[in-house]
This record gives structure tokens, sequence and C-alpha cells, in this order.
């Protein structure tokens, strides 16, 4: 269950990332309002996580799949230009998130 809920927070992770990108420094309601409760709802799952989970892999897995959602979210979306490198790159992250589970 740690784990299901640790993967949903690192969604919700990207999800505050882009609304905080969005809300122009919190300048527009609804953007700000969905980084308040996505960012609520994601730390809270981080905590939980963190009760059967090591601090340091709880937290490398949170980032790493924040990050890579918030940068493809970027990618799709045309925010942000695509390239090899930079494909290349963000599956390290995803190698080393694994990685992690797998070593728990």
């Amino acid at each position: 269950m740690s784990w299901f809920v640790l993967v949903l927070s690192g969604v919700l992770e990207a999800v505050w990332a882009t609304a905080l990108g969005k809300s122009e420094g919190f300048h527009r309601l609804g953007p700000s309002v969905v980084f308040v409760v996505a960012l609520l709802a994601s730390m809270s799952g981080l905590a939980f996580a963190m009760r059967d989970l090591p601090v340091g892999t709880a937290y490398a897995v949170w980032v790493g799949i924040g990050a890579v959602l918030t940068v493809l979210y970027a990618i799709v979306t045309g925010a942000e230009p695509v390239s090899v490198a930079k494909i290349v790159f963000l599956l390290m992250i995803v190698a080393g998130v694994v990685g992690l589970k797998l070593a728990h």
C-alpha cells in the first residue's frame, strides 16, 4: 500500500508543480487552488509512505516520478522542446526509480 500511495503522491507532485507554473505567481485563482490541494495531498501521501519506507528511498522515488511527469507534460503540451538527450536522461531517472523499488 505504501508504494501505491507513494507513486500516486509522485503523480500529484507533477500536478502541483505544473499548477504552480500556471498560477503566474499565485495571480491566477484556478491554478493556485489546484496547486494548494495537490501539494497538500502529495505531501500527505509522501508522509504516509514514509511510515513504512526509508526516507531517502521514498523521497527519491517521489521526486523522480514528479520530475519525469512534469517534463513529459511540458513536452506533450509544447511548453518545452524535446530532444534525444532529454529522453535519455528521463529514462535514466525512471531506471533509478525502478532500481530503488527493486532494491527495497
